[in-house]
């Protein structure tokens, strides 16, 4: 699993680098959900370059679309295009937004930004490829406090009635939102217990320990019953010292100081 850390640090880096040059964007949250985009486009996912103009494939949804910055590293790293383009971040005229643009910008699946809408899109793609029997799995990435939205149990209720095998999502359980802890403002637990109840096959994993993660997805590729929802153990702001476990900075850019600081953390990491 080192090569997966090794870029997954490098992604981090990369994060940083883009929202330090925008001056604004969220780095907590993406940084949290970095290790899980790593194992989907590096080890896990049938999307490519060669592929991604045709049905026949798996499909990524980031419906937490804040974290844009940490699936246009990666978009970025695979080659959908320049790595130059994360210079650009949010300024105007940049294909880059501060949430995801399926029409600006390639190698993005779904536009998002107003949350909760993610998973019923992922159930429409699943459903779509169900009657062209296109067997290729739907991922979706939801934040813990997006569970907030009412639109989510109606997606989770669609998926489950149709028993949709082929959706698998992850929750990207960091504890934090933009106005506190999720307790504070709307709490979310038990999420495990939530989407059980809803008929959901449920699988808590470490969302920052790729073994971890590899078994999870393993385990969901392999029910067949039904939608499949990983629930991950996450830290908001992982990787950096200063930034980890602090509401402050879900929705704040780093300093050039900051940034440097925090570059130099990532530089020892190997």
């Amino acid at each position: 699993m080192t090569d997966l850390k090794q870029k997954a640090n490098e992604l981090r880096k990369a994060v940083i680098q883009s929202l330090a040059q925008a001056g604004s964007g969220h780095p907590g949250g993406s940084l949290s959900a970095i290790d899980i985009l790593t194992i989907l486009y590096y080890q896990e996912m049938d999307i490519t370059l060669n592929n991604y103009d045709q049905n026949d494939r798996d499909h990524f949804i980031l419906s937490k679309g804040h974290a844009a910055p940490a699936l246009y590293t990666v978009l970025a790293d695979k080659g959908f295009f320049p790595k130059d383009d994360l210079t650009d971040l949010r300024k105007f005229g940049c294909h880059l937004q501060g949430h995801p643009d399926r029409i600006k910008t390639r190698g993005v699946d779904s536009s998002s930004g107003s949350l909760g809408q993610g998973l019923s899109i992922a159930n429409g793609l699943a459903l779509a490829k169900r009657l062209d029997s296109i067997e290729k799995n739907t991922y979706v990435l939801l934040g813990d406090g997006e569970l907030q939205e009412g639109q989510i149990w109606e997606a989770a209720m669609t998926a489950a009635h149709y028993k949709l095998d082929r959706v698998i999502a992850f929750i990207d359980n960091n504890g934090l939102q933009i106005d506190g802890t999720n307790d504070e403002v709307m709490v979310v637990q038990s999420i495990d217990e939530k989407f059980a109840a809803f008929n959901w096959h449920v699988i808590q994993a470490d969302g920052h320990d790729f073994t971890s993660l590899t078994h999870a997805i393993t385990t969901a590729k392999r029910f067949t019953d039904g939608p499949s929802v990983i629930v991950c153990q996450t830290v908001k702001g992982k990787g950096i010292s200063f930034m980890e476990n602090q509401v402050g900075w879900h929705g704040k850019a780093p300093s050039p100081t900051e940034a440097e600081k925090a570059l130099a953390e990532l530089k020892e990491v190997f």
